[in-house]
């Protein structure tokens, strides 16, 4: 199965400005898949293999003499030296797209490519499939549970995957081995506990001393945890708005997982119905809505910031970004049923913001668009027409 990736356009517009282009992502997000199909005309080097390692590691000169240029580099964190010669190979010879890097260890990618790389390398990020994306492949269903369920990853749609199966083989093989290993987890069944603490305050202001202190750890050992999830794409923090309206406001991150297939399964939904009674369906839709604007801030590679504000009274807009220095407001609701209270979040801030609000969009579970006085009431699956 072949989706036409949103983030093609942007990589096809950089490999002619920058010599190197750096493709990272969760894991299983379609990296590879993408890179070989858009990317046909250059050569396809995967670093996982013992032959090309060896090379690269036992003669790094001769290896680029011989893959000189158009080449994918997948996997190269296996080989953290040869980002030095990279360095010096993109220097002397001046090509732009030269080399195209790609990696499932993002942490030690990013951590080489910033250390040896810096000023030579445009970095995109690639997640699992976004609304757009699905409805271009036919892949959305008209339910919002059923897509939020089964979640975005390329795997499940493109091998027929129960998402149950999916999911329970992703966390073991590499939410489970992988991340503990990186930072050296010696009680894995702590470890999995502390991602189940994760998913149940998923769409929550972030308290790390309670998370520590549910999972019987240090907060110094949350904090580290929570890094590599982060690292990982597996979790994001939104963080808040500052803006001086004399009231006292929240200054704590909320934290989301990229991709509410996983969500679900940590919080053992057993399938889309489940969604709609969970006590978790706020959170869920939330979660859902927040990710896509998320993955489409990448995808497109606008670069926009994105936030929230709350302060201590309980006044909240869920989401805000930033467009021209105007701000969008976003409210999500996990209701088809729209009552006009569900915009004194809007009324309140837009009020105090001195003329800053652009465009102020209620985001709800139903399928229906409509243009109202006080804001613009936007089904889930048109979330891609603001085009962030």
């Amino acid at each position: 199965m072949s989706i036409n990736r949103v983030i093609k356009k942007e990589m096809l517009i950089y490999k002619n400005k920058y010599p190197i282009l750096a493709l990272t992502g969760p894991r299983q997000s379609g990296k590879t898949t993408f890179l070989k199909n858009e990317f046909a005309d250059y050569q396809y080097i995967n670093m996982e293999n013992p032959d090309f390692r060896n090379f690269a590691e036992k003669d790094p000169n001769a290896f680029l003499k011989q893959y000189d240029k158009y080449v994918i580099l997948d996997e190269v964190q296996r080989v953290p030296f040869l980002f030095s010669y990279l360095q010096a190979k993109v220097d002397e010879d001046q090509i732009m797209g030269q080399y195209i890097l790609s990696g499932s260890q993002n942490f030690q990618l990013l951590q080489n490519i910033t250390q040896s790389l810096a000023g030579r390398v445009a970095i995109f990020k690639l997640f699992p499939f976004d609304l757009e994306e699905m409805k271009s492949a036919n892949l959305l269903s008209n339910d919002y549970s059923v897509n939020l369920h089964k979640g975005f990853y390329p795997a499940i749609y493109d091998r027929d995957i129960p998402s149950k199966v999916f999911y329970s083989n992703y966390v073991q093989t590499y939410v489970e081995r992988d991340l503990s290993e990186l930072i050296n987890i010696k009680d894995l069944k702590l470890f999995r506990n502390f991602i189940g603490l994760c998913a149940g305050r998923a769409g929550q202001l972030l308290n790390l001393s309670a998370l520590a202190n549910d999972c019987g750890i240090s907060q110094p050992t949350a904090k580290s945890w929570l890094s590599v999830l982060e690292s990982s794409f597996i979790i994001f923090q939104l963080q808040p708005y500052f803006v001086n309206f004399n009231k006292r406001i929240t200054k704590t991150s909320k934290l989301y997982f990229y991709d509410t297939g996983l969500l679900s399964f940590l919080l053992k939904i057993k399938d889309s119905e489940s969604v709609k009674i969970s006590q978790h369906k706020g959170a869920l839709f939330e979660n859902f809505v927040v990710s896509e604007y998320v993955k489409l801030n990448y995808h497109q590679n606008l670069l926009r910031d994105i936030w929230f504000w709350k302060d201590a009274v309980g006044h909240e807009v869920d989401l805000i970004w930033q467009d021209d220095e105007l701000l969008n407001l976003v409210e999500i609701k996990a209701s088809e049923t729209i009552m006009s209270d569900m915009f004194k979040g809007f009324e309140y801030f837009e009020k105090h913001a001195q003329n800053l609000v652009k465009s102020k969009t209620l985001v709800h579970t139903g399928l229906q668009n409509q243009k109202r006085t006080n804001g613009e009431v936007r089904s889930w699956i048109d979330i891609a027409k603001d085009k962030i």
